[in-house]
């Protein structure tokens, strides 16, 4: 490629965090490592040099499931540096399966830039055949490049779909088809000739937090709870409680109490279901339905709308972070 043809290319700002898309099989032990830089991950998609000049920033080498919270606003606050210099069209994010719907949910709630932030990963380690590293990764790239790809906040790209960070979620533990976005589908698809969207960019709410409320946290609701578990979690300094309920959105009325001091003290309860499709619904009440979403919601308990617990923890964590407010939190809520 020439000079002249290589300064014409848009910047693309790699960030690479680890995972199995920058892992490596030990071939003593056979444990997979993140153990593969991103400038081997460039090197392994030769054609991406024909797309987009690229900038390499290794900030991790970590396992999904060691990421936290306050690196994933971190990595965030990173992508809204890069994205500020006008020579930079996109960010394209690497990332471990297991939480990057929960990076990418931080990123998308609170990274205002119009460019998109693109994460990007992979089922299958470099040392495994059929890698799908090489070809996810330079697929992320022509979706950062693309101009279609503005104002759509954070997505996933994997398997030559695109997802928006609002509705993706990992489906199955190693299937390579992983991933899905439950009731609205990925919102483009990349084919070998083009990038395809299916919508055009919904509005989204941004919040430019100075930090995540990190203490808040998920109880799970199955038959026969009581409230002791919320009972302890406002013992140790709870800001924050996201209830995975059944169903339509429903509670064991033994808990119910326990939701009730927790919005009696001022903390937040934000309610969803571990029905992975569907909405919440305020249906079941009094009458002899204790726990029932439409008591629940009577009491003050704020609905996720779509999100599963994970990513409600999440969205909880930025939004008390700029308002506890009632009605901002439903709002905020109502628009995630």
């Amino acid at each position: 490629m020439s000079e002249s043809t290589a300064c014409s290319l848009p910047t693309v700002v790699v960030i690479a965090t680890g995972g199995t898309i920058g892992s490596r099989k030990d071939p003593q032990t056979g444990a997979v490592h993140a153990v593969v830089s991103a400038d081997e991950l460039v090197e392994s998609a030769p054609d991406i040099a024909a797309i987009a000049n690229v900038e390499l920033i290794q900030w991790a080498s970590v396992n999904s499931w060691n990421m936290t919270p306050t690196m994933m606003f971190e990595l965030a606050q990173l992508a809204t540096r890069q994205l500020a210099r006008p020579d930079v069209t996109g960010v394209v994010i690497t990332h471990g399966t297991d939480t990057v719907e929960e990076s990418a949910l931080v990123a998308h709630l609170t990274v205002r830039s119009p460019k998109p932030i693109v994460f990007v990963v992979a089922m299958r380690s470099m040392s495994e055949l059929g890698a799908d590293g090489p070809r996810n990764f330079q697929d992320a790239i022509r979706v950062a490049v693309d101009p279609q790809s503005a104002n759509r906040g954070s997505m996933l790209v994997v398997n030559e779909t695109i997802h928006s960070a609002r509705y993706v979620t990992k489906m199955n533990t190693v299937n390579p088809r992983t991933f899905d976005s439950p009731d609205f589908g990925p919102v483009g698809i990349v084919t070998s000739d083009a990038v395809r969207y299916l919508h055009p960019p919904r509005s989204r709410m941004v919040l430019e937090v100075p930090r995540l409320e990190l203490e808040v946290h998920i109880v799970k609701a199955v038959s026969g709870q009581d409230g002791r578990m919320i009972d302890w979690l406002l013992e140790t300094g709870a800001r924050g409680l996201v209830i995975e309920g059944s169903g339509a959105g429903n509670i064991p009325g033994t808990m119910h109490p326990g939701a009730r001091k927790a919005i009696a003290r001022g903390v937040p309860v934000v309610l969803t279901s571990r029905c992975l499709w569907g909405f919440l619904a305020a249906a079941y009440g009094t009458g002899g339905a204790a726990g029932g979403g439409y008591d629940l919601a009577e009491t003050g308990v704020i609905a996720a709308n779509h999100l599963p617990a994970q990513k409600a923890r999440i969205a909880l964590m930025v939004a008390i972070a700029h308002s506890v407010d009632r009605s901002f939190l439903t709002h905020f809520f109502s628009n995630a």
